[in-house]
């Protein structure tokens, strides 16, 4: 208990869990989908002023501090496994590849959080540092950072969200229901987490429909304005001169496998964390989507769930477990997010979403009970909100 014996929000959160219909599992109860009682300013009063102040130097040390790690595991890879004994290089190169995939992943963070312009107070620099590690991690820096900022500007919502656009039972694939099997949904998470970054990027896969073909690496696709253009085709150029350098790179050393297994692997690795990361915020029975006649940006920024990866957490720089400060603070960086997160707690209440359940059970949760979305039987005046669902029958 609190002091003056108020409940605390995680014990609260404790108190608000319920069993799942045709399951075990516990999860949180329903977000309300009521208009807020509190506003955006005094989420943000409740906030300590100094956690929306960047810091270049601060950051860079973020960025130091992982390419640091990640070269002592690539000096690992090259100069230490290739001593060892048959039977323990063949278990060090996963070790390896989990490792560098981790940290990489960190690397990724920090260019995601340039392009929310919350690296430093220079527009430019954020830029720069987040071109040059997006780039070196084949993702275009400014393409995906305008469709993110898009997805930031309509979370929840089944019209104009970006990614993870969850689909009403009529529109889904005629073979869903037959994927609905522990083998079937293996094979499909197999897919989402191998594939799924490069077929967002390049096909716009589980992302917003558009009218037309919609491409990251398209500077007309209709993802992006005339005025974001030019910066599409700098994204582009990026990709170019970072696959040039790694084909250089291989082409003088140990050659295609070679640099597979230094890079190829712990970037496939990288990508699949892109994908469950991104998956298990926005993805939750818990969660509301709302049609344009219920939605409103802070209702939707709240439409999303921190969750506890354990040490990654640090690794992955709070991405996971301050995911809601982030979708109401974008620019706030990510070393002030946790501080933040812990004040805004008591303001949003039930309002606020964490779910601590270990992260494959979790993963397999919502890949079993979040199919589709529609409104509940009975709805009346919110037909517009939608809440995931499983059911064929």
């Amino acid at each position: 208990m609190g002091r003056g014996g108020r409940m605390t929000v995680q014990e609260q959160e404790s108190k608000d869990t319920s069993i799942r219909s045709g399951g075990g599992d516990k999860s949180l109860r329903r977000s309300p989908t009521e208009k807020p009682p509190f506003s955006l300013s005094q989420i943000k009063k409740a906030i300590p002023p100094h956690c929306f102040r960047r810091s270049v130097l601060r950051s860079f040390s973020y960025v130091v501090h992982d390419l640091l790690l990640a070269g002592i595991f690539l000096y690992f890879a090259l100069a230490v496994i290739p001593m060892l004994p048959m039977a323990l290089a063949v278990a060090a190169w996963p070790l390896y590849w989990a490792a560098q995939g981790c940290v990489l992943t960190g690397v990724w963070v920090i260019a995601h959080e340039c392009g929310h312009h919350a690296f430093s107070d220079y527009s430019l620099l954020d830029d720069v540092v987040g071109l040059v590690l997006h780039s070196s991690l084949l993702v275009p820096y400014f393409s995906w950072k305008y469709s993110h900022r898009r997805h930031h500007s309509n979370t929840g919502s089944m019209e104009r969200d970006e990614v993870f656009v969850p689909k009403q039972k009529a529109a889904l694939p005629w073979y869903t229901k037959y994927l609905e099997n522990p083998l079937g949904r293996l094979l499909t998470l197999a897919i989402t987490l191998t594939l799924g970054w490069p077929l967002y990027l390049a096909f716009n896969f589980s992302g917003r429909t558009y009218p037309r073909f919609a491409c990251h690496f398209d500077p007309y696709a209709p993802i992006y304005s005339s005025r974001e253009r030019a910066q599409i085709l700098i994204s582009d150029a990026g990709l170019l001169a970072a696959a040039f350098a790694f084909f250089r790179l291989a082409s003088s050393h140990g050659g295609f496998w070679w640099l597979l297994r230094l890079y190829g692997v712990p970037l496939l690795i990288v990508n699949a964390w892109l994908v469950v990361i991104t998956y298990l915020q926005h993805t939750h029975t818990a969660l509301p989507h709302y049609d344009a006649t219920e939605w409103d940006w802070l209702r939707g920024a709240l439409a999303t769930v921190d969750r506890d990866y354990g040490l990654l957490n640090r690794v992955f720089h709070n991405i996971t477990d301050t995911h809601v400060a982030h979708h109401l603070f974008s620019t706030m960086p990510h070393y002030h997010a946790m501080e933040a997160t812990t004040a805004i707690k008591p303001v949003l209440g039930e309002y606020y979403q964490f779910d601590g359940t270990p992260l494959l059970k979790a993963l397999w949760r919502e890949a079993r009970e979040c199919i589709y979305v529609e409104p509940d039987a009975g709805a009346g005046k919110h037909q517009g909100v939608f809440w995931y669902h499983n059911e064929f029958n």
